[in-house]
């Protein structure tokens, strides 16, 4: 009998998740000729039931493509999944059962979930409930184990390189601090590759809270020797020695 295996893009997205989408229905479909089935939107796809057939036509042409066919959102989560009532408010639900109902529904025998750590957390809360699954590591944050790049790494390393490297000249020419605010939650991954490469004075990550008094002084001390400029790179959960994180959580849609 032939198997039916779904594929879900979850998180934010970044280069190579079409890339990977065609490389399972191709691997799928030629060497063990599986049914793929495409999850639309993340596991919000797998609570409504809305899926498209991953077919040669549709995986066609998409591996240079940027972002992902499938569609994705970084607020996808079945075990707290946010109803809007005829009031207008907004109930937390648990839509996990519906999700393996669903899972049965398709006829499906396994599930490809592409994410980061919250996307690969759900799905293995998922399999406790009976939804096997393969995890595919994406990230632009590097922040899981098990696999030395995440890919979307390296592009956001890039991209951040090239802005630290532009902002060299305007930071020299108006003798300014430039401060420049990278992604990466609770890993200073990216703030570290691309401060290192783009020359940055000064790098604060996560992992090490920042002493203000220490910065200050190297900021000065470039200044005596003649560079009255200085670029800082701090990753955005980057702390300070005795402070708080501060999270701005949404109560709406």
């Amino acid at each position: 009998m032939k198997k039916r295996i779904g594929i879900l893009t979850g998180g934010g997205d970044c280069p190579g998740l079409n890339a990977v989408i065609r490389g399972f229905c191709k691997a799928g479909v030629l060497n063990y000729n599986f049914e793929m089935v495409g999850i639309l939107d993340g596991f919000d796809g797998l609570v409504q039931n809305r899926t498209m057939p991953l077919t040669k036509d549709k995986i066609k042409g998409i591996l240079t493509r940027g972002g992902t066919i499938l569609g994705t959102t970084n607020r996808s989560n079945p075990f707290e999944f946010p109803v809007i009532l005829p009031n207008g408010k907004i109930e937390i639900r648990d839509y996990s059962e519906k999700c393996v109902q669903n899972f049965q529904i398709l006829g499906l025998d396994g599930l490809v979930v592409v994410g980061g750590d919250g996307t690969l957390s759900i799905a293995h809360k998922l399999y406790e409930k009976g939804i096997p699954f393969v995890g595919v590591p994406k990230t632009i944050d590097n922040d899981l184990d098990a696999t030395e790049f995440t890919f979307g790494f390296m592009t956001a390393v890039d991209t951040v390189t090239e802005c630290i490297d532009k902002l060299h000249s305007t930071a020299e020419s108006h003798q300014r601090i430039m401060i420049v605010e990278v992604m990466g939650r609770d890993a200073g991954w990216i703030a570290l590759y691309a401060g290192i490469a783009g020359g940055a004075d000064v790098i604060l990550i996560p992992e090490i809270p920042f002493d203000l008094d220490k910065i200050l002084k190297k900021i000065k001390e470039r200044q005596e020797s003649g560079s009255n400029f200085s670029i800082i790179c701090i990753a955005e959960g980057a702390a300070m020695k005795g402070g708080e994180k501060t999270y701005l959580f949404r109560d709406t849609l």
